[in-house]
C-alpha cells in the first residue's frame, strides 16, 4: 500500500476502529485519519467508534464526534482498524469490522496478528500514528491533522525517549511540527499533566510497590476497591507504569489492575533486555519489544509468579541473573 486513496476505492462510508481502552497512538491515529479524509475527500461520511478516551485528548478535532455505540446498526463500504494488534482488541466494536464490504488494518505491533483483507504493518515505526503519516500527502496534512499524530507519537515513544524512536521519527515529528501545531503546549496537556487524582493514586501505587528479582523487577497492583475508593477509572493509572520503569536498578516494571474478580490487566516495560512482547503473546497479549500487555486470570501473587518464570529465563540468557 503506497498511500490511502489506494484503499479508498469507491467507498463512501468508512468506519474507523482502534482497540479497546485506547491510549494515545489509538486515538491520534483514529482522529488523525478521520481528519485528513475530511481534507483528501469531503464527500465521505466517516464514523471514529472508541471506547471511553481521557479528557485530556478532547481537546483535538473531531474527538466530540467519537461514537461509543457498539451496535447503531450501520453497515459501513470500507472499515479501517488502526493500531490494532488481533481482531479480538476491536472489543464490541467488531461488528462493524465483521460487517463492512472491505478491511483494512494498520498497525506497527510486533505482534500483529493479520486479520483484515488488507493490512499494512510496519513494526519498525514508533507508532501507528507515524506508519498513516507515510501514506498521506504531506500537502493535504492541516494542524489539526498533525496535532493527532503528533499526539499519539509522543505517547508511544515516552516524549521521544523510548528504545523505538528513529531518526525517521525525529523526521516525521519535525514535519508535523512545521504544520503550526502547539507541540509543547500537547506533550504538557496529554502526557504530564495530571489530575489531583491521578496523583493520589500514583503516589499510592509507588508507596505500595514492591521490588524483587534482586531489584531488577517492580511490580504494583490497583484492586477494584482502590478504584472505587477514589472514584477513578481506567484513564486515570495513566503514566503509573512509566514511572514504575524508571525505578533505578530495573530492569522490568509491571502494573496490574483487577478487571473482575481475579482478573487482572497487565502492563509490562522493560529498559534494556527483556522482550516484554513475547511474555505478553505467551499470556495472549501483544505489545511491543519494550511496552507490551495482556490481561491473566488468579491472583496478584499467581500473576507475578506466572509472570516472573518468563522475565527470570530472560534476564538469566542476559547474564543479569
Amino acid at each position: 500500500m503506497e498511500n490511502l486513496k489506494e484503499i479508498l476505492g469507491q467507498a463512501r462510508k468508512i468506519a474507523i476502529l482502534g482497540h479497546i481502552r485506547p491510549d494515545g497512538d489509538c486515538v491520534g491515529a483514529c482522529l488523525g485519519l478521520k481528519n485528513y479524509l475530511a481534507s483528501l475527500a469531503p464527500e465521505l461520511s466517516v464514523q471514529v467508534y472508541l471506547g471511553e478516551i481521557p479528557d485530556s485528548f478532547c481537546f483535538l478535532k473531531g474527538a466530540d464526534e467519537i461514537s461509543h455505540d457498539t451496535l447503531d446498526g450501520t453497515v459501513y463500504d470500507l472499515c479501517i482498524a488502526l493500531d490494532t494488534s488481533d481482531r479480538e482488541r476491536l472489543g464490541d466494536f467488531v461488528s462493524y469490522f465483521d460487517q463492512a464490504g472491505k478491511t483494512v488494518c494498520v498497525d506497527h505491533h510486533v505482534t500483529h496478528r493479520e486479520f483484515a483483507e488488507i493490512v499494512h504493518v510496519c513494526p519498525d515505526a514508533s507508532a501507528t500514528s507515524e506508519v498513516l503519516y507515510t501514506l498521506m500527502e504531506d500537502k493535504l496534512i492541516d494542524a489539526s491533522t498533525a496535532e493527532c499524530l503528533y499526539m499519539g507519537i509522543i505517547h508511544d515513544t515516552g516524549v521521544f525517549k523510548h528504545s523505538n524512536t528513529s531518526g525517521e521519527t525525529m523526521r516525521i515529528a519535525g514535519k508535523l511540527m512545521e504544520k503550526g501545531i502547539d507541540f509543547s503546549s500537547i506533550i504538557d496537556r496529554t502526557f504530564y499533566e495530571k489530575t489531583y487524582k491521578q496523583n493520589q493514586i500514583l503516589g499510592r501505587m509507588l508507596t505500595e510497590s514492591v521490588l524483587f528479582m534482586d531489584g531488577l523487577c517492580i511490580f504494583a497492583a490497583v484492586r477494584k476497591k482502590n478504584m472505587d475508593f477514589y472514584q477513578a477509572r481506567a484513564k486515570d493509572l495513566e503514566g503509573i507504569i512509566d514511572q514504575l520503569r524508571v525505578t533505578k536498578g530495573v530492569e522490568c516494571a509491571i502494573f496490574l489492575c483487577e478487571t473482575a474478580p481475579q482478573e487482572y490487566k497487565v502492563s509490562m516495560r522493560s529498559n534494556h533486555v527483556v522482550d516484554v512482547s513475547k511474555i505478553a503473546s505467551f499470556f495472549g497479549g501483544g505489545g511491543h519489544v519494550r511496552a507490551a500487555g495482556c490481561t491473566m486470570a488468579g491472583s496478584v501473587h499467581d500473576v507475578i509468579n506466572n509472570l516472573s518464570k518468563h522475565i527470570e529465563r530472560q534476564l538469566i540468557d542476559a547474564g543479569l541473573c
